[in-house]
């Protein structure tokens, strides 16, 4: 670089005990180029002040190339860094080649961790000042990225529960080969659970939705003259798929959860490793006889729904359209056929298969956590929802088809 045109220091008005600032920044504009010194202790204390030191030397820096000389720095963290960072942006923003140089192996550590903490997130790689293109790039790719890890986690999911399927087939063939190793007291205590305490709660919800299908079909019959046939729309759709699908959706949230919740606790505690070290198979031991009892209690709580759901259509049909018991009990018998009562229960021993596996395989999954047991309790509520609906869907129209 030749001789230098002028110089410019900027310092720090407080001084040192040998009386030298303790920061400053130096500017030195030559014909080839202008060199900006960073001198003494950049630090979290100096911060304010350098700030305007920046400024000051940005604005008289001369255009084109500049080198940023950080051989003079004695102290550097996080706060002076970032500062470092920020002088190196402006003069690159305002059109000048910056080169930096000279900095000490510690300040060069701090300035590469600072620059790989603010710089990568906005996926730059390297610099800030070229982040636009980058940066929509990089949206993209994460929209691709988390697109595909869904569909993989999606099929991962799916692989899971086929594997875990055909491992409860073989537990099943094992114990209709081995009837003694069924464990009746642990099926009569997951059926009460599962069945007997889950009786008001379907009961009372399954009520309410027949008052509101018969309300409602009230309201549209009633402008046809057809009042009578609220009968017909009451039984049809409470035996065919509301019954069913109140009771699995209660027992998705209330039974489906807790299996995942107990199993879950029991993998943290690592009791389920405690039972494979003595000989016990934890599938045969905590998944059959839960799934056993849901198969049990299941229909008979459908079926407990379906009662439930005609008498609140009754009461509402007989408060709406003034149709006594004794009319509403005449045309349900004569025009709503028992194929239809079949038609739901037909699909409650799927149901309560599905809803027990997805607890269950999920209770397994948990690994190490409480917070772990509360998101995949989460899961499997969504899952067995899910695959409630879509089993019921495809029940709807395979049925339909074969004229049920």
């Amino acid at each position: 670089m030749g001789s230098p045109d002028h110089t410019i220091t900027t310092q720090s008005t407080r001084n040192g005990a040998r009386g030298e600032p303790l920061f400053a920044i130096d500017l030195v504009a030559g014909s080839t180029g202008a060199v900006i010194r960073c001198v003494g202790r950049w630090t979290v204390q100096s911060v304010e002040e350098l700030s305007g030191m920046v400024d000051t030397v940005v604005a008289r820096c001369p255009a084109g190339k500049v080198r940023l000389d950080l051989a003079d720095l004695e102290v550097l963290d996080t706060a002076g860094a970032l500062m470092v960072r920020r002088l190196r942006l402006l003069l690159a923003g305002s059109g000048r080649t910056v080169e930096v140089s000279g900095a000490r192996t510690k300040p060069a550590s701090v300035l590469a961790t600072v620059s790989e903490s603010v710089d990568k997130p906005k996926g730059e790689g390297s610099g800030g000042e070229n982040a636009s293109p980058a940066s929509g790039r990089s949206r993209l790719g994460g929209i691709a990225e988390s697109v595909g890890r869904t569909v993989f986690d999606v099929g991962d999911e799916a692989r899971g529960l086929v594997g875990f399927l055909g491992l409860i087939v073989t537990r099943f063939g094992r114990l209709i080969r081995h009837p003694s190793r069924l464990r009746t007291t642990s099926i009569v205590f997951h059926a009460e659970q599962t069945g007997l305490n889950a009786v008001p709660i379907v009961c009372l919800l399954s009520f309410l939705v027949g008052i509101v299908i018969a309300y409602q079909g009230a309201v549209q019959l009633r402008q046809f003259g057809a009042d009578l046939f609220v009968v017909n729309l009451i039984g049809i759709s409470v035996l065919r798929e509301l019954g069913i699908l109140v009771t699995a959706i209660i027992l998705a949230g209330r039974s489906g959860s807790a299996f995942t919740a107990q199993i879950g606790t029991m993998k943290v505690n690592q009791e389920v490793d405690a039972m494979g070290t003595i000989g016990l198979d934890p599938v045969e031991a905590l998944v059959v006889p839960r799934l056993i009892a849901l198969l049990i209690t299941f229909p008979l709580l459908t079926f407990l729904a379906n009662i439930a759901g005609i008498g609140g259509g009754a009461l509402m049909a007989y408060v709406i359209l003034d149709i006594d018991l004794g009319t509403f009990i005449r045309q349900f018998q004569s025009d709503v056929a028992i194929g239809h009562l079949w038609a739901g229960l037909v699909k409650a021993p799927v149901f309560a298969f599905t809803i027990a596996m997805v607890g269950c395989y999920q209770g397994l999954r948990v690994t190490g956590s409480a917070e772990s047991v509360g998101i995949l309790t989460t899961k499997s509520v969504v899952q067995s929802i899910f695959l409630v609906i879509v089993l019921d869907a495809v029940f709807s129209i395979v049925l339909s088809d074969w004229g049920f």
